[in-house]
């Protein structure tokens, strides 16, 4: 489950994963600077759409794949709403593979397995967490948020 975790938000303000309770998570590590990054417009869609359902989104950026989040907090902040009108949960920037690896994937990953490795290939890597906080679904990065749309009305039971 993932109620065990925290991490910070991207003000530094801490968050305790046990808030999410009874609520369908998706889990997505961002970069502002990336091919993929107009899938934030689809993230803020699917929230705006079903944030009262009970869907909560958490982006976590990161600066591994190309460095392609290289701003500071800051910079993240005003590029996503700015860019985007992200008003969903940002996290501070993170690591999502190798030893820094934030606790919450270093969880995830070997939960929800990827192809030939458990490593996080790109961008916009994206985890579905049911109501129960047990992992669901891992989708891939060039997997665009409006094709996750009916797996995510599933897990709300909607």
């Amino acid at each position: 489950m993932i109620y065990e975790f925290e991490a910070n938000t991207l003000q530094g303000n801490p968050y305790n994963f046990a808030s999410l309770k009874g609520k369908v998570v998706l889990i997505v590590n961002t970069a502002s600077k990336c091919g993929l990054t107009p899938q934030y417009e689809g993230l803020q869609q699917l929230y705006n759409e079903l944030s009262e359902q009970g869907l909560e989104i958490i982006g976590f950026p990161c600066n591994q794949f190309g460095q392609q989040e290289p701003g500071s907090a800051t910079d993240i902040q005003q590029g996503c709403l700015i860019n985007y009108g992200v008003d969903f949960t940002m996290m501070e920037k993170i690591d999502v593979n190798g030893p820094h690896a934030h606790p919450i994937y270093q969880y995830l990953k070997p939960a929800l397995p990827g192809l030939i490795t458990n490593n996080i290939k790109w961008n916009f890597t994206k985890f579905l967490i049911g109501k129960d906080g047990q992992p669901l679904h891992r989708y891939a990065p060039t997997t665009k948020p409006e094709k996750i749309k009916a797996d995510i009305l599933k897990a709300l039971q909607v």
